[in-house]
Order: structure tokens, then sequence, then C-alpha cells
């Protein structure tokens, strides 16, 4: 009885350890099949071989071609340094078109260079004038003038021209000119920049496009 009981544990052993066998060699069928083929070596032509982890590593596939190696890795390990993907190159679409509104304009800057524009303008009036009075003169044009008027009036004719077109006074009207040009031209210039402030407040600014050639 006790010899019949043994060999009853031995055969029930031997299924047991030949069930485990069975399915140790489904399970690394089923592993080698989800990983897939091996993969053969692009230099030398060798098939690799495939563990239960998976494939061959990387790696060992480029190990026997430098050039590919060298090609595959060197963007891998740019990207890895910097943490981020390599960006796509820009597209050369023309000049750029950016659309702007003017919606303010500061008046104490506007102020100031309409101020200096005006001196500029007064100056270049005074420098006008005396070239002109001076051009004039070496024409003989006011002695003509006035020499038209003494035959048309008399000898005792009133009206002097060289007298009443003296450079003295051509360049102090002048003068006067420009003074009156920087005042009224700073004036008029500091209230349009506050009407348009309202004005741009209300209706909006003026748009403007810019293009970047």
């Amino acid at each position: 009885m006790a010899g019949s009981r043994a060999r009853a544990a031995a055969a029930g052993g031997a299924a047991a350890g030949a069930v485990r066998r069975v399915v140790r060699g489904a399970t690394a069928a089923a592993i080698n099949a989800s990983s897939g083929p091996s993969g053969a070596d692009p230099a030398t032509g060798a098939q690799g071989t495939t563990s239960g982890a998976g494939r061959v590593p990387r790696a060992s596939q480029t190990e026997g071609d430098p050039t590919i190696a060298a090609t595959d890795t060197a963007p891998r390990t740019a990207s890895a340094r910097t943490g981020q993907t390599a960006p796509a190159p820009a597209r050369d679409s023309g000049p750029r078109r950016v659309r702007l509104n003017l919606s303010r304009v500061d008046p104490w800057s506007v102020m100031k260079l309409s101020f200096l524009l005006s001196f500029a303008i007064g100056i270049m009036i005074v420098v006008a004038a005396v070239v002109v009075w001076f051009a004039l003169d070496s024409l003989a044009v006011f002695t003509t003038i006035n020499d038209m008027i003494t035959e048309i009036v008399g000898q005792e004719s009133p009206i002097d021209v060289l007298q009443f077109l003296d450079l003295s006074r051509v360049v102090s009207g002048a003068m006067v000119v420009a003074v009156v040009d920087v005042v009224l031209l700073t004036a008029l210039s500091t209230i349009g920049a506050f009407l348009y402030n309202i004005t741009a407040a209300l209706v909006g600014g003026v748009n403007v496009t810019l293009t970047d050639e």
C-alpha cells in the first residue's frame, strides 16, 4: 500500500512539472511574438536575437556601421540635452504685415516737436527774406520800380520804394513773421494732439499697416 502511494505521488509530481513546462513555453512564445521578429544587422547581415524583455537595443543594431550610428544618435543627443524637440524650419512667406492702431498721441511730445520744427521754419523765413532782398537789389529791381513811380507820379512823389524796402525793415518784418509762426504752429499742434486723443477715445484711432521688408 505504501509503495502504491509513493508511485502515485511521483506520477502527480511529474504531471505538474510537465504542466509548468508547457505554461512557461507558451508564455515565452507569446512574448517573442509580441516583440516582433529579430532584426538583422544592416552592416553584417547577422540575425539578431530577442529575449523575453523585447528587441535587441538599438545601439547593438547600429554598432556595425559608425555612419548610421552617428547620424541616428546625433539628433537624439542634441534633443536630450535641451529637453525639447528641434523646431521645424520657418517658411519664407514674404514680408510680414502688421496692422496697428494709433489710439493716443502724447501732447507734451507733440508740443516739443512742433516748437522745434516751427523755430527751424522761422529761421528759414528770415534767411530766405535776406537772400531774396540781396538778389532783387543786385538786379536793380528796387531802383527800377522807384524810377517808374517817379515818372508816373512826378518828382514830387511821396512814395520812396528804396526807403520802404530797406534791408533793416525787411529783416524786422521777417523776424515778426517767424515769431508768429513759432507761436501759432506750436499752439495749434498741441491743441490738435488733445483733439485727436478725444476723438480716438470716442471713435477709435488711425489704423496703420507696417510691412517688414
